[in-house]
């Protein structure tokens, strides 16, 4: 330790506060203490006996800052913000700060319809289902909803001035099409009751109904109908099984417990609503490994509750260090309600803890899988692909080409980036071939090959030359290695296109048939095991650059039909056909437009739109249109 840190060590006062550890002038632990003497002192004069993630942050300290304040509830607080407007790297961290959300609906419009909302404003005149546990779980939720109730999706102002042709859903019994007239506004009111009921668990009358419909269907012995009706209440019956509450009595809980190894922490939450367990999410809090259990729960209550939206009545957890009273004021305060904080023992509510500690865990264990599958698809990859090719360094950056055409026409090329083993799709590239006419894939890639590595070659003098990063530019970054899509013939256009640019870099080429990877001027191609992670790495590279051209390719064929298409139409000329384009996105809904939907595009008038009318009309019987000579092409 240096003087000056040794002094401030010395001159600690006897009081609540904060203490915010720095190396460098930046901060990389923020904590709080009832006496900051105490444990500041803690942190130097126990050294050997913290963790090793403590040991490693005090060994970077060579400065702190204190704050002071009057309790040890202000310092939580205190703590809290600070760490979320600094977020140091030694402090636990939760990323996932989303909202949860909600299902809800406007009971003061004629046909309410579901949507979802991200916080809940109890001054909006909305009424709130849920929260539910991610955007997965509100999707699921309205696909089982639509099967049972049939109600309105469309943004739709209702009730319409005029009938509105009914949508897709209608014809699938999704929805009673308000938007047509063909329910009233109490029946639909009474299908959004019988809904919201459902959601809130009560299934008995949807099932009272199923069962009578499958009683009727099977005595008049229409056996199949009655067999699908008995699916039906067996799929309810299963939703509502997902529901069931472990406790019968109306409460309102999160149950939180952690799980670790050496360097993470997970932390799984289950949502007890209604007496429902409504599902439960994990949190990972990365370098959170090496803290206490009750450090980390408290690390990730302040974080997580800290908007105060998803608080409820009782929170139980695994455990408590000695901030429990100062915690409760803090979620009491964020709920602006009461709110109970226990850690339990025994009975009921520490069978819930177990339930979630064993959560916890296999949400680790998943993690940890995932790091090792991770970790054979990009690091172990790359290993075993630069011993495979006797590469100098290891390919960290890997860019693979493409040409994609049909019969010669449109010719594209794509380029796609995976560095550190993975896609980094910002970086992909398209061209457009312009100097070779068509089916020559060989003479397409040198030219793709040669405009690359010139581009490059001319982008990364300038940017040194004017003193900018060489790798933020569009190609100054060259690849540690250079995949082609094709066998040897390919790989020797390519090759030599690049050297001819006066670049000189590790290329192959991968041959589909027998994924066989070829090497300039090598007639043996080395072929890798089927199983291996560098053969499944070049694969990948090398089927993203084929999607990556071919999705290219598709959309400017599809441009240039609609485009053919628009063209045989009198008085649409290029202006009319962009303004089109833009305004109704596909050829299918210019055509399906109305009159007064074609004239609200620029540049359309009465003439060109009952052109469109009729052309659309002749297209649906099968005529040809003549094309009228004064159209601008």
């Amino acid at each position: 330790m240096n003087e000056a840190l040794q002094h401030k060590i010395r001159t600690l006062p006897d009081s609540p506060g904060c203490y915010l550890m720095k190396h460098q002038g930046e901060i990389i632990y923020i904590g709080k203490a009832k006496n900051l003497k105490n444990r500041v002192r803690q942190y130097f004069h126990a050294f050997e006996a913290h963790t090793p993630k403590v040991r490693a942050m005090v060994s970077r300290v060579d400065d702190f800052d204190i704050i002071l304040c009057r309790n040890n509830f202000e310092a939580l607080t205190l703590e809290c913000n600070l760490i979320k407007h600094h977020r140091p790297f030694y402090n636990i961290l939760l990323k996932d700060d989303k909202h949860y959300p909600y299902l809800r609906y406007n009971p003061n419009e004629p046909f309410p319809r579901l949507t979802v909302a991200r916080t809940l404003d109890p001054h909006d005149g909305y009424r709130y289902l849920g929260p539910y546990i991610g955007a997965t779980a509100v999707r699921q939720v309205l696909a089982e909803l639509s099967r049972y109730f049939p109600l309105r999706r469309c943004a739709l102002k209702l009730p319409l001035n005029h009938p509105y042709r009914p949508c897709v859903y209608h014809s699938t019994g999704q929805c009673m099409a308000p938007c047509a007239g063909y329910i009233s506004e109490a029946d639909y009111k009474d299908i959004l009751r019988r809904a919201v009921d459902f959601l809130n668990g009560d299934a008995k009358d949807i099932l009272r109904e199923l069962t009578e419909r499958m009683n009727t269907a099977a005595a008049a012995m229409a056996y199949e109908q009655a067999a699908a009706y008995r699916d039906k209440i067996a799929d309810v019956k299963a939703i509502t099984v997902r529901q069931l509450a472990i406790q019968t009595r109306d409460v309102e809980q999160d149950v939180i417990a952690v799980a670790t190894d050496q360097s993470d922490a997970v932390v799984q939450v289950l949502h007890i609503r209604g007496g429902r367990i409504e599902g439960g999410q994990s949190f990972t809090l990365e370098n959170g490994g090496g803290d206490d259990a009750a450090t980390i729960i408290e690390g990730f209550m302040t974080q997580h509750y800290e908007d105060g939206r998803a608080i409820p009545r009782e929170v139980i957890v695994e455990t408590l260090g000695e901030d429990q009273e100062e915690l409760s004021q803090w979620l009491r305060e964020r709920r602006g309600a009461a709110v109970t904080l226990l850690a339990p023992q025994r009975g009921e509510k520490a069978a819930l803890v177990g339930i979630c500690q064993k959560n916890a865990a296999d949400a680790l264990a998943k993690r940890q899988q995932d790091e090792q599958i991770r970790h054979a698809r990009t690091a172990l990859a790359m290993e075993e692909l630069q011993a495979a090719l006797d590469l100098p360094t290891l390919p960290m950056r890997i860019e693979g080409f493409d040409i994609s055409n049909t019969q010669g026409v449109l010719s594209v090329a794509s380029m796609v980036v995976f560095e550190g083993g993975m896609s980094a799709k910002k970086q992909y590239r398209h061209f457009r071939i312009k100097t070779v006419e068509g089916a020559n894939d060989f003479a397409s890639m040198a030219e793709v090959i040669t405009r690359r590595f010139t581009h490059g070659l001319q982008e990364k003098r300038e940017r040194e030359e004017a003193g900018l990063p060489v790798e933020e530019g569009r190609f100054s970054s060259f690849p540690d290695v250079v995949l082609i899509d094709g066998g040897p013939q390919q790989l020797a256009f390519a090759y030599r296109a690049m050297l001819d640019t006066g670049v000189n870099l590790p290329m192959f080429g991968l041959a589909k048939r027998f994924e066989e990877i070829y090497l300039p001027g090598e007639e043996t191609p080395i072929v890798l095991d089927k199983r291996s992670n560098a053969l499944h790495l070049v694969q990948r590279v090398r089927d993203e650059a084929h999607r990556f051209g071919i999705t290219h390719h598709r959309a400017l064929r599809g441009k240039a039909g609609i485009a053919s298409e628009l063209n045989n139409i009198p008085g649409i000329g290029e202006k009319r056909r962009i303004a089109l384009l833009r305004a109704f996105k596909s050829l299918p809904a210019i055509l399906s437009a109305s009159r007064e939907a074609l004239l609200d595009v620029p540049g359309m008038n009465q003439t060109t739109a009952d052109a469109v009318l009729a052309y659309a009309a002749g297209k649906m019987s099968g005529k040809e249109q003549p094309k009228d000579k004064n159209t601008d092409n």
